[in-house]
């Protein structure tokens, strides 16, 4: 039940205490340190105290909280209330050292942090952890609003006091204290955005708008506080997107297009978010704080373009050949000539194509059947989180802290998909493309249809695709998948002050966490009532959609969800057993324990600080879903299931600040940490099969058995690592600039994969069959050996006026991070890639602040990595993505006296040199599977503070 302690978890508890004894012996040779810089060993550190007002003040509070901070950290603040340097978090934590970021559809939102992606990295609220909009652990950081947040605060090395820890590392987002921020103020931002390429779809805007108000102020003699916030946020973006389905081999051995499915997109993601914060402070005793956050996150992106089948499209006929392969099929009648109801053509490639370096870049295709698409996928999200912390002094040595906590996530998503063409599977006409790949990878064609004509184009199933549940196959398809994530928290914690080196004072603390996600998959069919094909209703209708950019004028185009809506397709709801067993739920109670001793020594005349610690993690997680099985066309066997395990990890940790000259230290942290697998991965749903034709005795659990399936594992165990960080750090300019340089290693013991197991099916059924052997091969995620992660940090930030007077106001900050590893789960195949990691990343920045003036410019740059993408039927999928370089600048000036004072107006430009999105396949970026532009997205605000 409970794992034992192993071997390594012993070694750095050694360590851990070891280091604490050797401190001891150094106390014989140097007296007792002097109280120095005040540390954050009790509780982490109040960013919100520092007053920011401009870039520079920002930088030099970021530079502060970085540099008192017991443990590895980098630091956003805000440069006033209401104000965070970036338009959104996800902008402003891709420029930290060590922090990479990817966009998804032009949007900075998912991080990585030292080569670990999204599902390493835990994210806080106050300190608090946080329910997920997504269908994972991975934060979509454009949930929160940047202007109702002070600072954030990036957690590289834990202690044992942070709760709710990831592996790569944790983000505590953090709202502003009224009474550590000491006056009143109310400011008021408002910003017009727009995106330089148009709005690309019907029916939608390229223009946005975002505003903000922010109360901060004190009552009662400074002892009761009061912050409010609310932003809204109205952002049009747009993309012109060009996806390949793969390369297959052509006949004669070159590469060639599968098939193509271009876009151009058009969204609106709209934001209302409201922050509250009230804290009171009576006496030296007593100190409480409520504070409330809640977003409402509608996301609405237009989809219209047209597929392509290419190399991958086949033939349609009647009669089918497949069926009886000794009856001739109506394509072979015909001899592959198109003919209404008895044959269409699969699509050839014309002799004469070209061919570079063994990938065919022109030619000309005939027989093609294109699928013209209007889509759309819509997202309603909400985040409710509360927390109420107390804390107690109890005498001049003890003193206690409880916190209570609850947060949840409701969405609902519509992911809709029409499809139009020429005439239903067989019939209907077919097409000759010419066609050409650019230097981009995407590719060109040439057409001979019209395909923004209503009287040609209607909606139908121009494949024949779906049809096993409607025949002839369907007009579109609709998923609908919701969301419901819900956490419940308390903790209680006592410190005791102790007088006597080398440990200033001991926390004790105890965490409850109760954490359940459900995923709940309901999919649609949509057909034709009465089948055939529909021709669309006017009053559905819109202006057609250019596709200049794929050499295709324009395609039809009509209000996609009206129409389904309104009746107008039949919804037929999915059967099949893939789609049942996609629904699942997942139940975490984890309770921790810790203890934490906080560090104020002094090591052979050298000031030492940090903490030592241990947590004690017992985690019960339950899972509960369905298994299903597909009987036969439309039809399937479903049975409840469920699962789960327990076990305890204990992980130490411990952090060292060696002062070793003025402003300048040494910092060394080793630490055990985790990370729990994916909530998808822990569902107890499977899809499953039974094969009555292997149901003899032949059958064996891992060869030939009649049983198979494909799912989730409850019993998985979290990914550990043992870390261990060391960083040279230089302040300089009165702690206005530094330098830092830190070298990290993580070894991974453990990593999570795919991979086939044997599996009990006892009770699954079978349709009345009795099976042989009740034990056959489940593909599921399973706990594999790991590997390791290791790297290099740079970065410095530096006013310039440290060179010379006339060049005060002017600064730069930059920092470079290179990071390798290997991970090898399974000991038989070769060491696969981490997702998220990029090998090399730089950032950079040069600003200007000064007379009230500001500027910056700001590029960040990642090499190469392996991302998350939506891949068929909205789904998970890893692919290659292309390096890339994105920049964005800012400028803008702050009346500083006069009628105007408080005021200031503000410009900037993202994605400054227009930066496409690329992912690719099988190491060569010829391979394009996605190409996505942007655009760049321009700003003008003012900002106002009383």
């Amino acid at each position: 039940m409970f794992q034992r302690l192993n071997r390594r978890a012993r070694l750095l508890s050694g360590v851990a205490f070891g280091a604490a004894a050797l401190m001891t012996v150094g106390s014989a040779h140097a007296q007792t340190a002097a109280t120095t810089t005040a540390q954050a060993g009790d509780q982490p550190t109040e960013v919100g105290e520092i007053v920011v007002t401009g870039i520079r003040r920002s930088i030099e509070a970021s530079i502060s909280a970085k540099a008192n901070n017991t443990s590895i950290v980098e630091v956003i603040s805000s440069e006033d209330i209401g104000k965070l340097p970036d338009v959104s978090i996800a902008e402003s934590l891709a420029r930290l050292p060590g922090v990479t970021m990817q966009r998804l559809d032009g949007r900075s939102q998912a991080i990585s942090i030292r080569g670990l992606g999204p599902d390493f990295t835990t994210a806080l609220l106050n300190g608090r952890e946080l329910v997920t909009t997504g269908d994972n652990r991975g934060v979509e950081f454009d949930q929160f609003p940047a202007e109702l947040l002070s600072s954030v605060v990036v957690y590289k090395t834990p202690d044992s006091a942070l709760i709710g820890q990831g592996l790569g590392g944790t983000v505590d987002l953090r709202t502003v204290r009224p009474l550590a921020y000491g006056r009143q103020a109310i400011a008021l931002n408002y910003r017009h955005e727009w995106n330089d390429i148009g709005a690309l779809n019907s029916g939608t805007t390229d223009k946005g708008d975002r505003y903000t108000v922010s109360y901060v102020d004190q009552f009662l003699d400074g002892t009761l506080g009061v912050a409010l916030g609310y932003a809204h946020m109205s952002s049009p973006y747009q993309s012109e997107r060009f996806n390949a389905w793969g390369y297959p081999n052509y006949t004669d051995g070159n590469l060639l297009t599968g098939g193509v499915k271009p876009y151009v997109m058009s969204s609106e993601l709209e934001r209302d978010g409201y922050m509250g914060v009230l804290e009171w402070r009576p006496n030296d005793r007593i100190h409480s704080t409520i504070d409330a956050f809640y977003s409402e996150f509608k996301n609405t992106q237009v989809l219209r373009g047209i597929e392509f089948p290419l190399a991958w499209g086949g033939l349609a006929e009647n009669p089918n050949r497949s069926t009886n392969p000794a009856v001739l099929g109506g394509c072979q009648i015909t001899n592959n000539v198109a003919t209404p109801n008895v044959c269409r053509p699969a699509p050839s490639l014309r002799p004469g194509y070209t061919v570079e370096n063994g990938l065919i870049v022109a030619g000309a295709w005939d027989n093609i059947k294109g699928v013209v698409r209007n889509d759309l996928n819509k997202r309603d999200s909400n985040i409710t989180a509360l927390g109420w912390n107390t804390e107690f002094t109890l005498s001049d040595d003890w003193s206690a802290n409880l916190d209570l906590s609850y947060s949840k996530v409701e969405r609902n998503d519509i992911i809709l998909e029409t499809n139009a063409g020429t005439g239903r599977n067989i019939n209907g006409a077919l097409d000759t493309l010419g066609f050409q790949l650019t230097g981009d990878g995407v590719t060109r064609f040439a057409s001979r249809l019209n395909y923004a004509d209503p009287t040609l184009i209607k909606i139908t199933s121009p494949q024949g695709w779906g049809g096993d549940v409607i025949p002839e196959g369907q007009a579109g398809y609709m998923n609908t998948p919701s969301i419901e994530d819900e956490l419940k928290a308390a903790r209680f914690s006592v410190t005791r002050q102790l007088h006597q080196s080398p440990f200033k004072s001991i926390d004790f603390g105890f965490n409850y966490t109760e954490r359940q996600k459900t995923f709940v998959n309901d999919q649609y069919y949509l057909g034709v009532p009465g089948g055939g094909d529909l021709t669309v209703p006017t009053a559905f209708l819109l202006d057609p959609t250019d596709l200049g950019y794929l050499g295709i004028s324009q395609v039809l185009s009509y209000d996609a969800l009206g129409l389904v809506n309104s009746g107008a397709l039949n919804r037929i709801r999915n059967p099949n057993a893939d789609v049942i067993s996609g629904n699942w739920e997942v139940t975490e109670k984890v309770s921790t324990a810790y203890v934490r001793a906080n560090v104020d020594h002094n090591l052979f005349g050298l000031p030492l600080t940090g903490n030592v610690g241990m947590q004690f993690v017992y985690t019960d997680q339950s899972s509960n879903g369905f298994s299903a099985r597909q009987a036969g066309p439309g039809v399937s066997q479903t049975v409840a299931v469920s699962g789960g395990k327990d076990y305890l990890e204990i992980l130490p940790s411990s952090n060292f600040i060696l002062q070793v000259a003025d402003d300048t230290f040494v910092r060394f942290a080793a630490a055990r940490t985790l990370a729990r697998a994916r909530m998808d991965d822990m569902r107890a749903s499977r899809n499953y099969s039974f094969d009555n034709g292997k149901n003899n005795g032949n059958a064996s659990a891992d060869q030939n058995s009649p049983w198979s399936a494909s799912g989730g594992n409850p019993t998985l165990t979290p990914y550990i690592a043992d870390v261990a960080d060391l960083s040279f750090e230089k302040y300089f300019a009165n702690r206005k600039g530094y330098i830092s340089l830190a070298a990290f290693y993580k070894h991974l013991e453990s990593y999570v994969y795919n991979h086939d197991q044997i599996f009990d099916f006892t009770g699954y059924p079978t349709g009345g069959v009795t099976p042989v052997i009740n034990f056959g091969k489940s593909s599921a995620p399973d706990n594999g050996e790991g590997g390791w992660i290791k790297g290099l940090e740079l970065s410095i930030s530096a006013p310039f006026d440290i060179f010379h007077p006339a060049l005060e106001g002017f600064g730069a900050q930059f920092s470079a991070s290179t990071t390798d590893s290997e991970v090898q789960p399974d000991p038989t195949q070769a060491p696969t890639a981490l997702p998220g990691l990029s090998e090399n990343v730089i950032n950079g920045s040069l600003y200007y602040e000064r007379y009230g003036f500001q500027s910056r410019i700001s590029a960040r740059y990642r090499s190469d990595y392996l991302g998350e993408v939506a891949g068929f039927g909205n789904g998970r999928t890893l692919r290659s993505v292309a390096a890339e370089t994105v920049v964005d600048a800012q400028i803008g000036y702050e009346f500083q006296s006069g009628a105007l004072e408080g005021l200031s107006v503000l410009a900037q430009v993202n994605n400054l040199t227009d930066e496409p999105f690329k992912t690719f396949q099988n190491g060569d970026e010829r391979q394009t599977i996605d190409y996505q532009h942007y655009g760049r997205t321009f700003a003008v605000g003012l900002n106002y503070k009383f």
